[in-house]
């Protein structure tokens, strides 16, 4: 999932301009109660690349097909598109919320990748 991600990041024009985190899961893993011991090592890397890259934005990506989703949430959650879909619009919804209350000036994006590499952004 990572060379679409370098794709989209470098057609935005960011190639070699941000940081890049991953965790299993994206911002599923940041948020959902099952990775709780997860949470803290994701805000204490992004309070550092704060600081040290003057970081202005946040875009998380999460991707279809998310097996971490179906261990945090249940399965359920992820059977069929249009809950799959509304299942990480939630999530993003939160990551977003949590990201403004530590960060408040920090611009978020989220956006859902399908297994093909394109990249749907919520607003």
């Amino acid at each position: 999932m990572q060379e679409p991600i370098r794709v989209y990041l470098a057609e935005r024009g960011l190639a070699g301009r941000y940081s890049q985190f991953t965790i299993a899961g994206g911002a599923i893993g940041v948020v959902a109660p099952s990775f709780e011991a997860w949470h803290a090592t994701f805000w204490d890397n992004l309070d550092v690349t704060v600081k040290l890259h003057r970081v202005k934005r946040v875009i998380a990506i999460n991707h279809r097909n998310c097996g971490a989703g179906s261990i945090a949430f249940g399965p359920e959650k992820f059977a069929g598109r249009a809950a799959e879909t509304a299942t990480h619009h939630q999530v993003l919804a939160t990551f977003r919320d949590q990201i403004i209350q530590h960060h408040p000036r920090l611009v978020v994006e989220t956006g859902l990748m399908a297994l093909d590499g394109s990249i749907m952004m919520f607003k």
